[in-house]
């Protein structure tokens, strides 16, 4: 079995949004759901929705809490667990990761739970081909 998902958060909007992804992050995440596994989201990204928004880089139908409480209410989809040692770890990753804090927490989220992390950001992509992180482009 595959090790559980975890989106960051422009993986969540463009599921949310039924937008397009790669057709092998469309077949982990139904491979997910037929082995009862849960699809995980960072609280992390009800921060960074309410930022998108707040800076008018996405506009949503309704207030970002209640677009974070429709994505963490949709059937198959988890909270992710966010214990201080994780947020502790995010300081101290490997090599050189991204710069973004964010994505340090996404990182350490998933290496800490043992997630494979869904997104298309370039940099936690190469962190993760340099052996790191598990990831799945999206």
């Amino acid at each position: 079995m595959a090790a559980p998902i975890l989106l960051d958060t422009c993986a969540a909007i463009w599921i949310a949004n039924g937008d397009r992804i790669a057709p092998e992050a469309l077949e982990r995440l139904a491979d997910a759901r037929e082995a009862g596994q849960p699809i995980h989201v960072c609280p992390m990204t009800a921060w960074e929705i309410g930022q998108l928004v707040a800076s008018r880089r996405i506009a949503l139908a309704q207030s970002p809490a209640g677009w974070f409480r429709a994505l963490t209410g949709l059937p198959g989809i988890a909270l992710a667990p966010m214990p201080p040692d994780l947020l502790i770890d995010a300081s101290f990753l490997p090599d050189e990761p991204p710069r973004d804090p964010v994505d340090r927490i996404m990182i350490a989220a998933a290496r800490h739970h043992g997630y494979q992390l869904m997104t298309r950001d370039r940099q936690i992509l190469a962190f993760a081909a340099r052996g790191h992180l598990q990831a799945i482009a999206c």
